[in-house]
């Protein structure tokens, strides 16, 4: 008898045991009456602390407000240093976080990062991808698509083909590789000819200097493109100095206040766009779904591409009311 009881005892504290150590599901609270449940700690860390993470937030406070029983942090390093963001990363690890959507500041060397934290949460990429990292799921924009985009603006803007100069921060960084392969996609068969790509490690004054350098160099230019944010502006303030406006057909990326006023006005032909608030609001439905136990929001490619869209004159005062509704400016 007393060996039958103890035989109980001993099943019942094991059960105990595994039920304590195990992973406990998280299932959202329905509010119909359902036991509580553990309330989801999630992040959204971007790589700096610019204008553009501003879109990506709201996108995140849209599914934090949506979302029951889950707590969203939104994490901006201010100096846009690897080692900063991991010492956000390595404090949300330590607070507990269930889930992080990471922008790598240095995605091609980070990779040890997000796999050290993947062991400990569910971890996504956004904007930017790892994919030699253990992330779960990559959330932003198929840059070799965007670069089609621009290389048809191209094409739109020099029906007779000409001359191209293409600009950009690093020529070895993965969007800035994958923006130009796209873009050389687009142009191949046309009579649209790329010169050079010109890179200004990510300094603004060197961006302008190198457009302007370009137009002294190579009198028979047809148009310029622009592979990041700020090449746009660059560009058109080094044709505006050169009396060129409207001669130089200028073709660019993202939605910087000044490329949309140049679209407005004509001086840009086009710039493609991404979509950031979808970053943000699809890096928090999914990664709670998924947390909650639904698998069916990674698919098997592991990526989830958001569209990128393309502004030009007939469009950008549309686009423009958009974004500053987004911004929270009037």
């Amino acid at each position: 008898m007393n060996h039958r009881i103890f035989s109980v005892l001993a099943f019942l504290v094991s059960v105990s045991l595994s039920t304590a150590c195990g992973p406990a599901a998280h299932t959202a609270n329905s509010g119909n009456g359902a036991a509580p449940t553990k309330e989801l700690k999630l992040a959204f860390v971007t790589n700096n602390a610019s204008d553009y993470w501003t879109i990506a937030r709201k996108g995140v406070e849209k599914a934090d407000a949506e979302l029951t029983d889950v707590t969203v942090q939104f994490k901006l390093p201010g100096q846009g240093t690897a080692a900063e963001q991991k010492g956000i990363i390595d404090d949300l690890v330590s607070a507990g976080i269930n889930g992080i959507a990471i922008r790598p500041v240095d995605p091609d060397n980070q990779p040890q990062l997000i796999n050290d934290t993947a062991k400990k949460a569910l971890v996504i990429t956004q904007d930017s991808d790892a994919p030699n990292s253990d992330r779960a799921l990559y959330i932003g924009t198929d840059n070799v698509s965007a670069g089609r985009q621009a290389g048809e603006l191209v094409k739109e803007a020099l029906p007779n083909g000409g001359k191209i100069m293409v600009f950009v921060g690093k020529s070895d960084a993965r969007n800035a590789k994958e923006r130009f392969q796209g873009l050389k996609e687009a142009l191949q068969g046309s009579k649209v000819e790329i010169i050079d790509i010109r890179t200004d490690d990510t300094d603004r004054a060197r961006a302008k200097t190198n457009a302007a350098d370009a137009l002294v160099k190579y009198p028979d230019i047809a148009a310029m493109v622009g592979l990041w944010s700020y090449n746009g502006p660059a560009i058109l303030n080094a044709v505006k100095d050169a009396g060129k406006t409207g001669s130089i057909k200028i073709v660019c990326f993202d939605e910087e206040d000044e490329t949309l006023a140049g679209v407005k006005s004509g001086a840009i032909f086009g710039t493609v766009v991404q979509q950031p608030y979808e970053f943000g609001h699809q890096a928090i439905t999914r990664m709670a779904r998924y947390l909650g136990g639904d698998k069916s929001v990674i698919p098997a490619s592991k990526q989830m591409f958001v569209p990128t869209l393309v502004v030009q004159k007939g469009n950008v005062d549309q686009f423009s009311a958009k974004l500053r509704a987004l911004r929270g400016r009037a």
